[in-house]
């Protein structure tokens, strides 16, 4: 009977450590979804450095805008078309030349 009893807790020790180490190798919050956890903190980090700096670009022409006619002049060559008076304009296409035949 004394060994059947050591046994018996013997037993219910390798269970309950068993039960442990599932939790923690294959459970909900165990080691691999720690992994998983790291892996979108190290992808949201890189996402949000991305927007920082297009943040800090875009407060940069907003500085230009309100304090230099460079900037304002830039912006409306460019999203404009806007040219100065005795300027010539020269407009260069990308677009593949097609020949069509009638």
């Amino acid at each position: 009977m004394k060994y059947f009893s050591q046994f018996m807790l013997l037993a219910l020790a390798v269970a309950v450590l068993s039960g442990l180490q599932y939790q923690y190798w294959l459970g909900e919050n165990g080691r691999s979804g720690h992994n998983e956890l790291l892996a979108q903190i190290e992808e949201q980090q890189h996402l949000n450095d991305n927007q920082v700096a297009a943040n800090n670009l875009l407060r940069t022409d907003v500085y230009d805008l309100k304090n230099g006619l460079e900037a304002v002049e830039e912006h409306a060559r460019l999203d404009l078309g806007l040219i100065k008076p005795n300027e010539t304009f020269v407009q260069v296409s990308t677009a593949p030349t097609t020949h069509t035949r009638y």
